[in-house]
């Protein structure tokens, strides 16, 4: 005789309310697999700030230094990822709607090198980043059924500890080369 499926509990039922209070609205599905695509491996973060290094030479290093700071937190989610092994949501409850590179969930790579960008990104362009592209990124590894809310929250922590290291790196940098110049 089967096993009963067990009702979804936990993180699984928060899911499950996520996909099943957004999943269905127009657009929605298709604009969280964009986020996705943009964010895997922190590709389109690093994109943005050669863009962004490119066209504002006066921020040049500010632009390289978001690139470099969304690398390093997708390399620590991973370099984490594969220290505590969780697996991805797998109830028969959560509709996973997109392909993930692997089997491991915590922290959310995307989580973590949206975060990291958009907190670095904020210094030369001069906007409100962090509010504006890190809760739709977050929500959408929801949406999507490849990860936990825990995940996600661990994700943006991550990316905000790397982002505020490489933002004082940074920093330093600026000002021992302004010193430099005077």
């Amino acid at each position: 005789m089967p096993d009963p499926v067990v009702p979804p509990a936990g993180e699984d039922l928060v899911l499950v309310a996520v996909q099943s209070a957004l999943a269905d609205r127009p657009g929605v599905l298709a604009g969280a697999r964009g986020l996705s695509h943009f964010g895997e491996h922190s590709i389109g973060w690093m994109v943005v700030a050669a863009v962004g290094a490119l066209v504002s030479p006066s921020r040049r290093r500010d632009y390289v230094a978001a690139g470099a700071g969304a690398f390093l937190a997708h390399f620590c989610a991973v370099v984490i990822k594969r220290i505590v092994r969780r697996e991805r949501p797998h109830h028969p409850a959560v509709v996973v709607n997109v392909g993930t590179p692997s089997r491991l969930s915590f922290p959310s790579a995307h989580a973590t090198s949206t975060t990291a960008a958009a907190m670095l990104l904020a210094r030369p362009t001069g906007l409100p980043l962090p509010a504006l592209l890190v809760p739709p990124m977050a929500l959408s590894r929801l949406v999507l059924g490849v990860h936990y809310p825990s995940d996600v929250l661990a994700g943006i922590a991550v990316g905000a500890v790397v982002a505020k290291v490489v933002g004082a790196l940074n920093s330093e940098v600026a000002d021992r080369t302004e010193g430099a110049r005077l």
